[in-house]
């Protein structure tokens, strides 16, 4: 239970919180109004997201996290990237979250498919079951042994970042990066990426500081080139560094242009994440469809629709994150930054379930085309998660896809018939 002794808030931040905001995240995010064409896009289409939060930082009670992936199935939402890890969590930390996922799942056996291949996740979207994917949001699970990684692999860990926020033994986080404190990669993070490689595991640079990124990168491109690496769940800076409230060095978590141009040449995909604290000065009542939907067009626009994704970021509740935030308060000593944009209200993070049909239509009137949008969604992380985890080569996924797509789609309305 170590993981919940290290949740203990500092209750006089979560009162400051608490009494200036109220909490939008998760279930109790606004539902945008689509149109019914859109929703049955969304149904229709292979959509993954990112889910946040481990348990204790975002979701508390079981029900919390049955009722959040019910509504999304009911959506249509076919599964999530769920954050098992994060900052500075050890092994230990990692097999407890494992127990309280499963633990919660446990209770609807029948409702979720535990992913290994892209066909597990083709699967969970014909059955109408939650695809399951781990991701851990930091390195230190693997504590000093790089050969866990072939652990991690059979347990079915999709991907892994390498520094969250702050400085680490693979290198620096963005919180490190953005006070200019950067070290870059160090020759344990190399051999992390190794061990990733080998094992087929997705490098995330999510949160990884500027420096260490592009180290990172320079060592994927000069040893591993050809073998994507991805951004799960990162804004862009250039999207808000001209917006009228925009502080002057931007949210330490959104990355450069040049990063995810980088991504896109190595076959990868960056998502977008609709959650506001990171929208750097734009902090709404509550994220919009326009919004998320500027998101996805701005990465569109600079790397080109087949490197596009999506991310909610969910964070299920505000209360937690910032209990969670102030009780590990090296990993996220920012100056105030995420609790003053708490307190102006970027309290929303855009649950899939709610808000993507409404950006459908959006992106639709924007000119995007269905093939377009099912790229976005899902497919364009379906690509990736066969080259890496597979190792089917992208000219031979393309070939495949449409074929793929026809058989999907005929077993899906066989099984929904039955």
């Amino acid at each position: 239970m170590k993981i919940l002794r290290n949740i203990v808030p500092v209750l006089a931040s979560v009162m400051l919180v608490a009494a200036s905001t109220t909490a939008l995240a998760g279930l109790q995010s606004k539902t945008w109004p689509a149109s019914d064409k859109a929703g049955q896009f969304v149904k229709d289409t292979v959509v993954i997201g990112f889910l946040a939060s481990p348990y204790g930082a975002g979701w508390t009670e079981n029900k919390q996290l049955l009722d959040y992936f019910e509504e999304s199935r009911q959506a249509g939402i076919t599964g999530h990237d769920m954050t098992l890890t994060a900052a500075s969590m050890n092994f230990d930390d990692l097999l407890f979250q494992i127990q309280k996922y499963r633990e919660a799942m446990a209770e609807q056996p029948n409702k979720y498919t535990f992913v290994r291949s892209i066909r597990d996740i083709e699967a969970s979207h014909i059955k109408g079951t939650t695809a399951v994917i781990w991701n851990s949001q930091t390195a230190t699970i693997l504590e000093e042994d790089v050969g866990r990684m072939a652990i991690l692999k059979e347990m079915g860990m999709a991907s892994m970042i390498l520094a969250y926020n702050d400085r680490f033994r693979t290198g620096s986080g963005s919180l490190v990066g953005w006070k200019g404190q950067d070290d870059g990669l160090t020759a344990w993070g190399r051999q992390v990426i190794d061990e990733l490689v080998k094992y087929g595991i997705l490098l995330d640079l999510s949160h990884t500081g500027n420096k260490t990124a592009n180290d990172a990168i320079d060592y994927m491109e000069k040893t591993y080139p050809g073998v994507p690496f991805v951004y799960t769940h990162s804004l862009p800076i250039g999207l808000y560094k001209n917006e009228k409230n925009a502080t002057p060095k931007g949210c330490y978590r959104n990355i450069t242009d040049e990063e995810a141009i980088r991504t896109a040449k190595s076959g990868g995909y960056v998502s977008p994440t609709f959650t506001e604290w990171m929208m750097d000065g734009i902090w709404p009542d509550n994220i919009t469809p326009q919004q998320a939907a500027d998101m996805i067009d701005y990465y569109v626009k600079l790397i080109g629709v087949d490197h596009v994704g999506i991310a909610s970021d969910d964070m299920f509740s505000t209360e937690n994150v910032v209990e969670f935030a102030n009780a590990n308060a090296a990993a996220y000593d920012d100056g105030g930054y995420m609790i003053d944009a708490f307190n102006k209200g970027a309290t929303d993070s855009g649950m899939l379930a709610r808000i993507l049909p409404a950006i459908t239509d959006e992106l639709w009137k924007r000119g995007y085309s269905n093939e377009d949008l099912a790229k976005i969604y899902g497919g364009n992380k379906m690509r990736v998660y066969q080259q890496v985890w597979e190792g089917v080569p992208t000219e031979q996924h393309r070939q495949d896809y449409q074929e793929r797509v026809k058989l999907r789609n005929e077993l899906r309305e066989r099984y929904m018939a039955r």
